[in-house]
């Protein structure tokens, strides 16, 4: 018995038209930051390229160092950090934090507010916590299958492919200092407060704060945190009047500031909500009370049907 290619196409004409609808038709409801959520604000302006973050995270991460480690290098297994210091070139590479010049900035995992990588994931693995927001990885649950990699808009998550017992890394903002009162190791030894840790409303308010100040004024930077030391009278930068990860993907707790062009350091441009959001709202739609399935098999089974009463006919 053959099945009519065209007709089998038409049953699953319902499925493509589904996959292919605009945007957030069929997205759940939006996420919201936990009210308690922590997070960090990472300054390019203020950013000397120093790599004392990738040094403390190794420390504070119990990582083997690699000074043979290049600017540029992304993560994989052998940066032995959780985050990273990238220089970005253009024009005549004479200064900092021009569009024709060049610029430092520091890649770690976003935080998402509705994560991709946690929706991805079939075991369980990756989660994020309801209090802090920080999307935290359990190597007990993870089954190797790396969908986080493929899901993650920023290419966050990396599989140790070379290591006889391989791991996903990914930063998690340093949790387990933080349960004995420190802060990240990448904020807690960036000399010139490139990088703040505070509670997330605050470095927001922090990063709006910022873009609203005169450009060629004196600022006093915090350092480390929002409520310790600062730093005295550094010149603002005219930024970029943007705060990227406020809205980018349904949101990040790990908030950025430039004065050139995101998409110059390497940022996607996203929609305002997370693919997780669409991608579950699809199949929650899809699949409650198994109504698509049964529709779909009652459409093949009908196909078969007709067409198998067709051949019979025709052998009459």
């Amino acid at each position: 018995m053959k099945v009519d290619r065209r007709n089998f196409l038409k049953v699953l004409s319902a499925g493509a038209v589904t996959a292919a609808v605009p945007d957030n038709v069929f997205a759940r409801a939006k996420k919201d930051v936990p009210p308690d959520a922590v997070g960090i604000l990472y300054d390019s302006t203020l950013c000397i390229g120093c790599k004392n973050c990738e040094m403390a995270c190794q420390r504070y991460n119990k990582l083997t160092a690699q000074p043979s480690d290049s600017n540029n290098r992304d993560f994989d297994p052998y940066t032995f950090a959780l985050n990273k210091i990238q220089i970005y070139r253009n024009g005549d590479k004479t200064d900092k934090e021009s569009e024709n010049k060049y610029n430092f900035f520091k890649k770690a995992c976003m935080h998402c507010v509705d994560p991709n990588c946690v929706s991805a994931c079939p075991a369980s693995a990756l989660t994020k916590d309801e209090e802090s927001g920080i999307v935290s990885w359990n190597s007990d649950a993870c089954i190797g299958c790396r969908y986080c990699q493929v899901a993650c808009p920023y290419s966050i998550p990396k599989f140790e492919y070379g290591a006889a017992f391989p791991e996903i890394i990914k930063c998690e903002m340093c949790q387990h200092v933080q349960v004995k009162g420190k802060i990240p190791g990448c904020c807690d030894f960036c000399p010139t407060g490139a990088s703040v840790f505070g509670k997330f409303s605050d470095i927001l308010q922090e990063a709006k704060n910022r873009l609203a100040l005169p450009e060629k004024s004196n600022y006093n930077y915090p350092v480390g945190d929002l409520i310790g030391k600062r730093s005295k009278n550094n010149p603002v930068e005219k930024y970029i009047n943007y705060v990227y990860g406020e809205k980018e993907g349904g949101g990040t707790q790990y908030l950025i500031l430039s004065a050139v062009p995101f998409e110059n350091l390497g940022l996607p441009k996203l929609p305002d909500y997370s693919n997780a959001a669409k991608t579950e709202g699809i199949q929650h739609t899809l699949y409650k009370g198994m109504i698509a399935p049964i529709v779909l098999f009652a459409g093949l089974a009908f196909t078969t049907y007709k067409t198998a009463k067709a051949e019979d006919e025709k052998g009459e």
